[in-house]
């Protein structure tokens, strides 16, 4: 199929998830169970990965800095600069697009050449409602939240970073995240997670929903949906950057 043909097939996907639950408490559960698989079993790869993050990030700043005329305030405004515009929310959602999108994309493919999804239609449930808009809500609600969750260990990852290689002192770095803050970057990084978290989840979404054939071609529909939208979320992000600072 071609570009228009995917793109038209994925909007008829969303339209289709707007309608009246059959069953308010069963589209509860699932929703409850996809905000825990996203959030509770994300938690750890994104505490990891922004915490060592925020100190590369302070190691490679103190390395660029060699001019002794800067203040070390700098080191910390660039960690924390960095960390919330860019590190945070695109890198996070970068490696989560690759642990929740293979896990969407995998499933529902699993469903749909098992005919579980079929099983459902015939027993008159919109599946796209029930299957797919509990992902992608969950998504867009916790993830975000990770986002700043990353976002606040990136940077005490940095402030721990930069006392045990003795570049400056906790009352330095502190003094550095405080000075010449922009609360609209916080804005912007939240907007930006909003958009991500759409991306991640409706994207493996739509390919594991449609996957036709056995296991194989349920592994490349999960490795197509990865791609896709890191390359979606790559390009988003450049678009809000240039529109939104």
């Amino acid at each position: 199929m071609n570009l228009i043909t995917h793109i038209g097939r994925f909007f008829l996907m969303l339209k289709g998830m707007f309608s009246k639950p059959e069953n308010g408490k069963m589209y509860w559960k699932e929703f409850m169970k996809q905000c825990s698989d996203i959030g509770i079993g994300s938690l750890g790869i994104v505490a990891i990965i922004s915490t060592f993050i925020g100190a590369v990030s302070t190691i490679q700043t103190a390395y660029q800095l060699v001019s002794p005329l800067l203040p070390k305030t700098i080191i910390a405004q660039i960690v924390r600069d960095t960390v919330i515009l860019e590190f945070a929310p695109t890198l996070t959602c970068i490696v989560l697009a690759g642990v929740i999108g293979s896990k969407i994309a995998s499933e529902l493919g699993n469903m749909r050449v098992s005919e579980q999804i079929d099983a459902l239609e015939i027993m008159g449930i919109n599946t796209k409602a029930y299957l797919i808009a509990p992902k992608i809500v969950a998504g867009v609600l916790m993830i975000p939240l990770l986002i700043v969750i990353a976002m606040t260990l990136g940077i005490w990852g940095g402030r721990v970073a930069g006392i045990a290689a003795n570049i400056l002192s906790g009352e330095v770095y502190d003094m550095g995240l405080l000075d010449g803050f922009n609360p609209y970057n916080v804005f912007f990084a939240l907007f930006k997670s909003f958009v991500f978290a759409f991306i991640s989840c409706s994207v493996p979404a739509y390919f594991g929903y449609y996957v036709k054939g056995g296991a194989l071609e349920i592994g490349q529909a999960s490795t197509k949906a990865v791609v896709v939208s890191c390359i979606l979320l790559l390009f988003a992000d450049y678009v809000l950057s240039a529109l939104l600072l």
